[in-house]
């Protein structure tokens, strides 16, 4: 038998490390498991005061074994030989031995810092820095970057590639995944930065922006943890398909104590899962729908009486609608609708009793007439009518009709047109805002109960939910309370959308993440603005992330031609891998498009090992996701749908069509062109696109 390589000894070597550790892992489980067991038994008997030290003993034991299971796949990635002669292991967790010693550095901790921080410029100590690839708890590769050459000693071993590039080469699968091997110097600067204040992280598509904005979540609860965890950290995203992308991220870094929400999911008891049409968007989307809103909730609701006519002893009390408006303008100087009914009513029987000039009436005294009211059904109707308790749904729905009344000027005939035809019959995502910023005008409303809705979703924190069920809610997110907000693709927020965040991060500490030329919404400036404003005085901290690891460098030189069409001045990133494949594109006959489709995109499912994107505009998705291949590696997208997600490869259908079905079709493009890492192809039936990108 022929003596093994230095590369197999080394591989042997740290597999019997790993081994080590996972041993523990497994004695850590089990003493967890055996806690949760304990603390149930617990609940059998006992007092009060038991059952307490029981839910608290279940709670953290649970918590523990919830981490402790997320992290077993991949559990330990990285070790630093330092110029000391020291060996220090890296993981998700961190893990230690029978002794209480440190065998795995939990990847959050200062100790492991060095790991992404060190340099050939900088070593900082570190001699050879070691990315281990694993699958599940085998040792499947080895990466070594040697920092510090002049320290190394002589028969020290230097295996691989470089861990990043091998990273950059795997197939993506339906998941995003944590980065923690392969996180960069200027990106964990990002995740480290002062917990206080706001973060804003900008750079271009593929310079991973969203998963280091949730390790620094997973950063953040790790050095501070009874501060983010006892006021919670929520993580806000596009769309619900996002969502399903990046959820796995936090758990796999010891992190479950997370709220995840699509910004359609942020107002509890309702989720939204479809778009506005991209006019009405723009219209619920402004600024001054704010201020039409809160005209709506201070204006009497439609139908509402005009007018109260009673009978007192030999008195006609009458109250017109100038007298009500008075009162109703006087009321709400001191409150909000859903909470001054006692005083609205206290202000309708003082005006009715000036109106009393009997002298039976007037020696009965005031008080007298308050009984007598308290009795009268034709008061009591008027009163139920007048000063009804208002849901935000119900006054939301009628919006549109009151606009002119209300709003003239703030929205044109035209705008006001549009938004009554396009008014959706559900909410939209585009619709939340403005049922949250009811919510806060009325105040305490009516609980809406699963009856209410036609396709009822209730949402669920992070640890318990799985994506396609989430049924009920395990903690409200309304406002205040958090301690830290993380919004991804911050570019496409509105202002009103803007507004509802700000309200749930009133006491927080943020961090931000976009790219202006991603921009959906049509005034980017606008939509900053209103950022600033939700954030107020907090310190600001940004940092910019200059290096594209998504895409081909064919891919994103052709991109950055659309991206300098979209934008004055794009922040472009440097990409930093070439693969020898242009993008390539088709124009066909109209007759044609679907059948030239469906063969790049089964052409492109054997030629990629991970997952296919199909892109097309929304009116063309229900055709193309008839006649496509059934491939649990392809998904067909609206372009919207794409943001913050990556693929292997991505057939476009329609650029042409993407680019006009919205005012910033162009930077809609820009997204849709950067979401492949390997293969681009575009399909359409004109080249007008592509001449204008020449241009």
């Amino acid at each position: 038998m022929s003596n093994p390589s230095p590369d197999e000894r080394e591989l042997a070597h740290e597999q019997a490390y790993v081994d080590t550790v996972y041993e523990r892992l497994e004695e850590s489980t089990k003493v967890a498991r055996s806690l949760v067991a304990e603390g149930m038994a617990r609940g059998h008997i006992g007092h009060e005061g038991g059952l307490v030290e029981r839910d608290a003993m279940v709670y953290q034991a649970s918590r523990r074994l919830s981490a402790l299971h997320a992290a077993h796949d991949g559990l330990v990635f990285g070790r630093l030989d330092l110029d000391g002669g020291e060996a220090r292991y890296i993981g998700r967790i961190g893990v230690r031995d029978a002794d209480r010693e440190i065998i795995l550095v939990d990847w959050r901790a200062p100790a492991a810092s060095v790991f992404y921080q060190a340099t050939a410029q900088d070593p900082a100590g570190v001699v050879r820095r070691r990315v281990l690839r694993c699958r599940g708890d085998r040792v499947i590769g080895i990466e070594d970057e040697l920092l510090d050459a002049d320290a190394a000693p002589d028969d020290m071993v230097v295996i691989g590639e470089g861990a990043l590039l091998a990273s950059l080469s795997r197939a993506r699968d339906s998941s995003m995944h944590s980065v923690v091997a392969t996180i960069q110097k200027e990106q964990d600067e990002a995740i480290r930065a002062p917990s206080r204040g706001a973060v804003i992280i900008g750079g271009g598509p593929g310079t991973g922006k969203t998963v280091v904005a949730l390790h620094r979540a997973a950063y953040l609860l790790y050095t501070d943890r009874r501060r983010f965890e006892s006021g919670g950290v929520l993580v806000v995203g596009p769309s619900g398909v996002f969502m399903n992308y990046i959820e796995r991220v936090l758990p796999s870094l010891g992190e479950t104590s997370v709220v995840l929400r699509s910004i359609g999911e942020v107002v509890d008891g309702i989720r939204a899962t479809e778009h506005a049409s991209p006019e009405a968007a723009a219209l619920l989307g402004a600024s001054q729908m704010a201020t039409a809103l809160a005209r709506i909730a201070k204006a009497p609701q439609p139908g509402s009486p005009q007018r109260l006519d009673l009978f007192y002893r030999d008195d006609r009390l009458v109250l017109e609608a100038s007298d009500l408006a008075r009162i109703r303008k006087r009321v709400l100087s001191n409150g909000l609708p859903n909470t001054t009914l006692s005083s609205a009513r206290e202000e309708l029987v003082k005006a009715l009793w000036d109106k009393v000039t009997g002298d039976r009436a007037l020696d009965r005294g005031e008080e007298a007439f308050g009984d007598h009211l308290d009795g009268d059904e034709a008061f009591e109707d008027f009163v139920e009518s007048w000063w009804p308790e208002l849901d935000p749904v119900d006054v939301w729905r009628t919006v549109p009709s009151r606009l002119g009344e209300v709003a003239s000027d703030l929205f044109t005939s035209f705008e006001q047109q549009v938004l009554r035809r396009e008014w959706a019959d559900e909410p939209t995502i585009e619709d939340i805002p403005l049922i949250d910023e009811l919510r806060h005008l009325l105040g305490e409303a009516p609980v809406r109960t699963e009856d209410d809705w036609a396709s009822p979703k209730q949402l669920m924190s992070f640890e318990q939910r799985e994506r396609e069920d989430r049924i009920q809610a395990t903690g409200s997110i309304d406002d205040e309370g958090f301690a830290h907000v993380l919004v991804d693709e911050a570019q496409d927020l509105s202002p009103m959308q803007w507004r509802m965040l700000g309200r749930r991060g009133r006491t927080a500490s943020w961090t931000i993440v976009g790219d202006e030329a991603q921009s959906s919404w049509p005034v980017p400036a606008e939509s900053a603005a209103a950022r600033d404003e939700a954030l107020g005085t907090l310190a600001v901290h940004r940092f910019r992330l200059s290096t594209n690891y998504r895409n081909s460098a064919e891919i994103y030189e052709f991109a950055a031609q659309v991206a300098r069409h979209a934008i004055a001045h794009p922040d472009l990133a440097d990409a930093v891998r070439r693969t020898g494949l242009d993008p390539r594109h088709e124009v066909v006959a109209p007759d044609e498009l679907l059948d030239r489709a469906v063969a790049e995109t089964t052409a492109m499912l054997g030629q990629v090992d991970g997952t296919v994107a199909v892109v097309a505009p929304s009116g063309r998705l229900d055709r193309l996701r008839a006649v496509m291949p059934q491939d649990e590696r392809l998904r067909v997208l609206d372009p919207l749908d794409t943001k913050g997600l990556e693929f292997d490869g991505v057939v476009l259908v329609d650029a042409d069509g993407v680019v006009t079905e919205a005012a910033a079709g162009w930077r809609t493009l820009y997204v849709v062109l950067t979401r492949a890492t390997q293969r681009l192809v575009t399909v359409g039936t004109s080249r007008t696109w592509l001449d204008r990108v020449a241009e």
